[in-house]
């Protein structure tokens, strides 16, 4: 019974993922995003890790997908029409490798000889266990993750900052 139920649970993750991505109403989106941390949450609870749980719901699916949906709402989005169907560039065809390439090294870490079976999160999940374990086993990790966060921000900072238009020179009128 815990099988299938971790199979349907698995299913809406995987169906709420494909419609974050392929929606075409930013609020569909983020409805469907929130729809996915909710069953992760689920996912969390049947693997004993209720403390990651609780955070995957207040976090993400409280917090994080309604900043968006305000985000969405105070900005609009605008469409010139129906969404053009470019060729697959030189972008798509790097992102598809990276694809290719997360889906080859996940798959190597599922189903490599060295990973380890996970039957639970110690303690049920507990801060204390979590932070053990992050600042220890997986500080190296951790920090890459920090790295990588930092590295973002100052990206969008960059890509959203508005350029001042250069000031043209008054010219003075002929009058004085």
């Amino acid at each position: 019974m815990n099988s299938l139920f971790f199979a349907l649970i698995a299913l809406i993750s995987l169906a709420a993922a494909l419609g974050v991505v392929l929606s075409r109403k930013p609020v569909h989106s983020a409805l469907f995003l929130m729809t996915n941390f909710a069953s992760l949450a689920i996912l969390y609870v049947l693997l004993d890790a209720q403390f990651l749980a609780a955070a995957q719901v207040i976090i993400y699916a409280g917090g994080i997908v309604i900043l968006i949906l305000f985000v969405i709402m105070l900005i609009g989005h605008e469409t010139d029409g129906p969404v053009s169907r470019r060729r697959f560039g030189r972008v798509g065809l790097v992102s598809l490798a990276l694809a290719v390439v997360m889906a080859l090294v996940l798959g190597t870490q599922l189903a490599g000889p060295w990973s380890q079976a996970v039957a639970g999160v110690p303690s049920g999940g507990s801060p204390s266990a979590i932070g053990t374990a992050l600042f220890t086993r997986y500080i190296l990790p951790f920090e890459f993750v920090a790295i990588l966060l930092l590295v973002a921000l100052i990206g969008a900072l960059v890509m959203g900052r508005k350029l001042k238009p250069e000031r043209l020179p008054v010219e003075e009128s002929p009058d004085g």
